[in-house]
């Protein structure tokens, strides 16, 4: 078949393209409507292709027309929310990633003339990283997005505008479903720029690097000017999503050990923490180490200070520290196994007092903590556990 055959055979199907249309994403009233079918096959004319006005024109006008059709729609669809939001909700739908999709989706690369062969090896390569990844990847895939992909759909959105302004009308066809919506920012949040809001808001600095190993490009995430993690691909811009998601990932799980402390538990100025025992355990079984065992004893007369004895048992070898020694995280013991015991109980019954220490496993030994004198057991407990907590907490331990 000639070259000139084959242009004379697109040129037909971009004259049918609304009722290709029409099957797909039920646009009757758009292959009823559409009247200067010319301006379509302007709108699927590549810039190689110099035998005809290419896109470039339309583009332009279709850029600003989908911006208007996509404000007009998130300002009915979310009356709550300020101006800022909307304008995620909408670039999020008329990105370059998004459009480009919606063109592999609905097929439009198969209407377009042009005289580029490596535009096709470009949009093979996208279509199967698309069709492998689904519609939930809303920032960058495995592939760059083709940006002339988005321009084709730019274009016959102009077309659609400039023949019959039907625009403020498209979605009502489906050419951008699914719709980016609001919970779906919030669930999938722009990687690089959540990196930068939660450093912020931890008043540390990020800065990200890009550096070229052969073929690929290469971005290091700096938090603080230290070295977090890093990203690679072909494309700049998605090697620095890379970093950042990798980033995101790595400050999240030093920052698990933490979240308790910084959202679920309340502190006083001695770390007391309501309900310690039960978040300790619960951290524990995060960390999949044994659940934390509590060694109860009662107060010894203050005449005797720092010299309190505590008894730890090793195995079946008791051995004798002093009060001081296993007083804080800082000194800690790491034992092999602890066990529980008890003291004998001196002083009158008003003076009575407990403390209470809480060991655990970890695979480097056993941690254990004391916490301050209480008149009671229960308390006694929860206060070991809360300096656990806090300990670990400031501690960052991994």
């Amino acid at each position: 078949m000639s070259e000139n055959t084959k242009e004379k055979d697109k040129s037909q199907k971009i004259m049918i393209l609304p009722l290709f249309l029409l099957v797909s994403h039920d646009w009757k009233i758009l292959g009823n409507q559409l009247k200067n079918k010319k301006l379509l096959e302007e709108a699927l004319t590549h810039s190689s292709y110099t035998d005809s006005a290419s896109y470039q024109r339309l583009e332009f006008i279709g850029d600003a027309a989908l911006g208007c059709a996509l404000s007009n729609y998130v300002f009915l669809a979310y009356p709550s929310l300020d101006p800022g939001q909307l304008s995620l909700i909408r670039a999020a739908n008329i990105s370059t990633e998004k459009l480009a999709r919606v063109a592999v989706r609905v097929g439009l690369y198969q209407y377009v003339r042009h005289n580029a062969a490596a535009l096709d090896d470009k949009v093979r390569e996208f279509a199967l990283a698309v069709q492998e990844e689904g519609d939930s990847v809303l920032y960058g895939g495995s592939v760059k997005a083709p940006k002339f992909l988005a321009d084709i759909v730019e274009s016959v959105a102009a077309a659609i505008y400039v023949d019959c302004n039907l625009i403020c009308k498209f979605f009502g066809w489906g050419l951008l479903e699914p719709i980016v919506t609001h919970e779906a920012l919030q669930q999938q949040p722009q990687p690089v720029t959540l990196l930068y809001e939660l450093c912020q808001k931890d008043g540390k600095h990020v800065d990200i690097k890009h550096w070229r190993k052969g073929s690929k490009n290469i971005a290091s995430v700096y938090v603080g000017g230290k070295f977090i993690a890093s990203g690679s691909s072909d494309e700049k811009e998605i090697a620095k999503l890379n970093a950042a998601k990798e980033a995101l990932q790595k400050l999240s799980s030093k920052l698990k050990d933490t979240e308790m402390t910084q959202n679920n538990l309340e502190i006083n100025g001695s770390c007391e923490i309501d309900g310690a025992k039960q978040k300790l355990h619960e951290f524990c079984s995060k960390k999949k180490w044994p659940k934390p065992s509590y060694r109860r004893f009662f107060v010894l007369p203050s005449y005797l200070g720092a010299y309190c004895m505590a008894s730890v048992y090793i195995g079946t070898t008791r051995t004798r520290k002093a009060k001081s020694n296993v007083s804080r995280l800082n000194d800690q013991i790491v034992l092999s196994k602890a066990l529980v015991g008890i003291e004998k109980e001196v002083g009158p019954a008003h003076e009575k007092g407990f403390l209470c220490s809480v060991h655990i496993e970890t695979v480097d030994g056993v941690l254990v903590m004391q916490g301050d004198t209480k008149p009671r057991v229960k308390d006694a407990e929860n206060s070991a556990a809360s300096f656990m907590i806090c300990t670990l907490y400031e501690s960052r331990y991994p």
